[in-house]
């Protein structure tokens, strides 16, 4: 059985009006931004008598502005954790303030790698070191690891079946793995886990989530084992992911800006979501026997005969807090990581994976028993893709407007509007450079300022291109929804390869084509309305370019060695890291001779 000590309960509780009073004060502040610009578009365009476009503008505006709005203030609220808090990580999980860091392991955590189609090297160079960690720091017999294969590719499984055994053959004695290979991918993902869950689960106290593209160091694993041993009323756990070093331009660039963006919003996030926390589904800590009981999915009554929910996470992370558990995020950034797609085909293909998956959420809205919050969590993952036909609404909509003869809209106040909305695009991530810009070392780990200002005007021009090409591919999709169209569930392409112009012109000639009626029609008609227009419709037309020139090997081999979208790993690489192998790190080393990364995580104490 687990410790259940009085003392380390309470030190887990926060105050239930504190949390209500920042939930509360959140929704106030979200309501009025969202108020203010709605009020600000009325009055721009107020210049002429209203009619039915004006409104179909204001409709489309309002749409866009939660998900818009919600991130400016998690930022922001992110930004004066960071700069205020003396410790952040107590402040939003309070059991990992009472940790030594030496606490015994006396759970029995099951290690599950989730794959599908992968290439079994890979997937086993990233293992290896996380199963010497273990072993190293004396906490073998308390870690299982279960690869569970839905492989589809007789090949791979084929593969697979020999690499695994020859690697639970390896280790045996030191820490256990089972290799399970389903022959039907029911459930897809969750489907994966709960056939775990059924035939395993019993054994263990806890299970490690990862997918096949995640790592974690020793220290981060075994962080979250004592944790959750120290709160029995964790019931999910989530680490802050980031991404692997990479020497793929299109995934520096990404995930430069997302390191930036997830710092603040998570953090900001956080402090009101607080018990009721994001799942993201691997590389994250679940305590099994509430899970188990609570949260499979196939029983669920709300869906459609033979129907899979494609987004699992956030679903189970409800029906964890339903069930009276706790659900956190650990905002550490250093220790757990995943590999990004590659290239842009790549990422909008599992982008609009997920869009899929996040709209099946409306079902549950009305589930009884989930939290308020919880219920704002499932609204807010619809948001942030049913925004996407609005911006291009108001695109196309915007256009036909700009091209009356009549005046459109109040210079001024439009100037004002578009400003602030730019504004809170970018706030998360320059709220995070700026705290960055502010802290010596912080600022030498992404290579030193100039180098990190050099990266964040790239990374802001990305952002302006990449946005778009979302925003178009979401609205495709949900065009095509009521005609059956679906997603490919299929394993993801992890390596470098290049995007030919043919290749690229195949995936977003209709981006290119929407982007072009658009700037004719402005030309004709509203040349002044282009500079404009162009934050949008510059993404729509470059979209093919963009593709070409992020997967170029080159460009991503001359970005690393200048240090162009540097992260801290790549300045200081943990040691761990170093066992991968990766080209980032070693292109990285060869030009600044970049010192090797401390020891990993601290032995675990005996029993």
């Amino acid at each position: 059985m687990l410790e259940r000590s009085p003392a380390a309960i309470a030190a887990t509780v926060q105050t239930g009006n504190g949390v209500a009073v920042r939930r509360w004060l959140f929704a106030g502040v979200i309501t009025a931004t969202m108020a203010a610009m709605l009020a600000l578009l009325v009055a721009a365009l107020s210049v002429k008598p209203f009619g039915l476009l004006d409104w179909l503008l204001i409709v489309l505006f309002a749409a866009t502005l939660p998900w818009t709005v919600i991130g400016f203030w998690n930022a922001a609220i992110g930004f004066l954790v960071l700069r205020l808090s003396r410790d952040q990580t107590a402040l939003i999980v309070p059991a990992a303030a009472t940790l030594r860091g030496d606490e015994p392991i006396f759970a029995s955590t099951a290690i599950l790698l989730c794959i599908r189609n992968e290439p079994p090297a890979r997937l086993i160079r990233n293992l290896e070191p996380m199963l010497a960690g273990l072993v190293r720091a004396g906490c073998g017999e308390r870690f299982h690891v279960y690869v569970l294969s839905d492989t589809s590719d007789a090949a791979i499984a084929q593969d697979e079946a020999t690499q695994f055994g020859a690697l639970a053959a390896q280790w045996r004695e030191r820490i256990g793995l089972t290799y399970r290979r389903r022959t039907h991918n029911s459930g897809f993902k969750a489907g994966n886990i709960g056939d775990f869950c059924a035939r395993w689960g019993a054994r263990h106290d806890f299970a490690l989530t990862l997918d096949a593209d995640s790592f974690m160091t020793t220290d981060a694993i075994l962080r979250l084992v004592r944790i959750m041993q120290r709160d029995p009323r964790l019931g999910i756990l989530q680490s802050l992911v980031v991404g692997l070093p990479s020497a793929n331009a299109f995934t520096r660039i990404f995930q430069f800006g997302m390191r930036l963006g997830m710092r603040s919003y998570t953090a900001g996030s956080a402090w009101w979501q607080a018990d009721c926390g994001p799942y993201w589904g691997h590389n994250a800590l679940i305590r099994l026997e509430p899970f188990i009981a609570h949260c499979q999915l196939a029983d669920l009554p709300n869906l459609k005969d033979s129907e899979t929910i494609l987004s699992h996470d956030q679903i189970e992370a409800v029906l964890m807090r339903r069930a009276g558990f706790d659900v956190r995020v650990l905002p550490e950034e250093h220790q757990s990581f995943e590999e990004n797609p590659p290239n842009l085909i790549e990422f909008i293909r599992r982008d609009l994976r997920w869009c899929r998956g996040n709209l099946q959420y409306w079902r549950f809205l009305a589930m009884p028993g989930l939290k308020l919050v919880s219920r704002c969590q499932l609204v807010f993952a619809m948001l942030m893709f049913l925004g996407s036909p609005a911006w291009i609404g108001l695109l196309v909509f915007g256009a036909f407007a700009a091209a009356d003869d009549r005046p459109m809209i109040d210079a001024s106040l439009g100037g004002a509007l578009l400003a602030t909305t730019l504004a809170m695009w970018f706030e998360p991530k320059y709220a995070t450079a700026l705290h960055i810009l502010t802290q010596r070392k912080l600022r030498e780990s992404f290579g030193g300022a100039a180098r990190f200002l050099a990266s964040l005007a790239i990374e802001t021009l990305f952002t302006l291109l990449l946005a778009p090409v979302m925003w178009f591919g979401h609205t495709l999709l949900l065009m095509s929804l009521p005609f059956g169209k679906g997603v490919d569930w299929i394993g993801q392409m992890r390596d470098h390869y290049g995007v030919t112009a043919a290749d690229a012109a195949r995936a977003f000639w209709p981006h290119t084509l929407a982007g072009l009626a658009v700037l004719t029609l402005l030309i004709a008609k509203a040349p002044a309305a282009i500079p404009v227009a162009l934050l949008i419709v510059g993404g729509l037309l470059l979209a093919i370019p963009l593709a070409t020139v992020t997967a170029s090997q080159r460009v991503g081999r001359r970005a690393t060695e200048i240090g162009l979208g540097r992260i801290p790993e790549e300045t200081s690489p943990p040691a761990a890291l170093a066992m991968l192998h990766l080209p980032a790190l070693e292109l990285a080393a060869s030009r600044s001779h970049a010192p090797a990364g401390a020891a990993d995580a601290p032995a675990c104490s005996p029993d």
